[in-house]
């Protein structure tokens, strides 16, 4: 009988001190999960960060494109494609909010036309090659900006649709280039560098 009690007791500690390990243990996992989370949110609002960015981009060309339509400047076949690269980038701003929206994000704001238009210097555009030169220098830089950025997100699916806004930029680069004239890049991988 006494034998059983010391068996009983030793069962009994090891049984608590099994508890308090398993509390201890959770009480770990739970700071795990905690920095965990803390990590996951800093990485999160990191991807926020590059996609406001990303917007603010969006936001200046769909505005540069404004400008460029509303100057008189382009001829009719022109002024087509300015328009639907323009809804291309109104897509993808409506894109970049709502994946910004979805991460717990706040949309960065759309600047005035005015802003727009003295920070791209509108005032100097005085002929159509104008306007196509300041659109493809903006496509140009949203594409290396967009393939820039693949690497630096934290949640993989975001390349991807970096890649995707990157593949539209350099389609609309090279239309624009073409119609100034421009040779295509002879060598190769070309963007991004």
């Amino acid at each position: 009988m006494i034998q059983q009690r010391r068996f009983f007791l030793a069962r009994s500690g090891q049984m608590t001190l099994s508890a308090a390990a398993i509390a201890a243990l959770a009480g770990t996992a739970t700071g795990a999960a905690a920095q965990a989370s803390a990590q996951s949110s800093a990485a999160m609002s990191a991807d926020v960060d590059i996609l406001n960015i990303a917007l603010g981009l969006e936001h200046e060309a769909i505005n540069a494109y404004q400008l460029g339509a509303g100057s008189g400047l382009l001829q009719k076949p022109v002024l087509d494609v300015a328009v639907l690269f323009q809804s291309h980038h109104k897509g993808h701003r409506d894109a970049l909010i709502n994946a910004i929206q979805k991460m717990g994000g706040k949309p960065v704001g759309e600047k005035s036309l005015d802003e727009y238009a003295k920070a791209l210097n509108a005032a100097s555009l005085k002929t159509q090659a104008d306007v196509l030169t300041l659109a493809a220098r903006l496509e140009l830089g949203a594409t290396n900006a967009y393939l820039g950025v693949i690497p630096a997100f934290k949640e993989g699916k975001l390349g991807q649709v970096a890649a995707r806004l990157a593949a539209d930029e350099t389609m609309h680069w090279t239309a624009l280039s073409s119609a100034l004239g421009k040779m295509l890049p002879s060598g190769a991988l070309s963007f991004g560098a």
